[in-house]
């Protein structure tokens, strides 16, 4: 049995290929694809006889270089808008709320957004009524600053 594992080794590589496949899609980021690079590296040169632990560099070798030269190729192609992409609190900003408590004058309300009631300022210090629109054009902190929908 040990002798048919030592013959086909390839096989061995070509599975764990396959898994780090199968696990890359759960994921998505093309990190564990670097690891189905290099077991693909031993699969092919393990299928020309090569011996199990020169395998095992080639994969470790294969895999590293993919993770500093392939996996930022990829990100770069697939994602070439990823630093404008704003996220968390950030995102708030240029969304439409409504005013949950009346904003008064050079003061603090409140607006209603996503299901969650911010603390607001009006831009210009101006008062803005319960029930109306605004538009979310900064933020600091947990204090949203908002001037009316036209």
């Amino acid at each position: 049995m040990i002798d048919y594992f030592a013959q086909h080794l390839w096989q061995m590589w070509a599975l764990v290929c396959i898994v780090c496949l199968i696990l890359e899609l759960t994921n998505g980021d093309f990190f564990i694809m670097c690891f189905a690079i290099g077991a693909i590296c031993s699969a092919v040169l393990s299928a020309f006889g090569l011996p199990f632990y020169a395998g095992l560099a080639v994969f470790a070798a294969a895999s590293v270089l993919s993770l500093f030269f392939i996996r930022p190729t990829l990100m770069k192609k697939l994602h070439p808008r990823e630093s404008l992409r704003r996220s968390n609190a950030d995102a708030l900003i240029g969304r439409t709320a409504r005013v949950s408590q009346t904003i008064v004058e050079n003061g603090f309300g409140r607006v209603a957004l996503d299901g969650d009631d911010w603390k607001a300022q009006a831009a210009d210090g101006s008062r803005i009524e319960e029930g109306q629109n605004v538009i979310v054009k900064d933020r600091d902190s947990i204090i949203l600053t908002v001037e009316k929908e036209c």
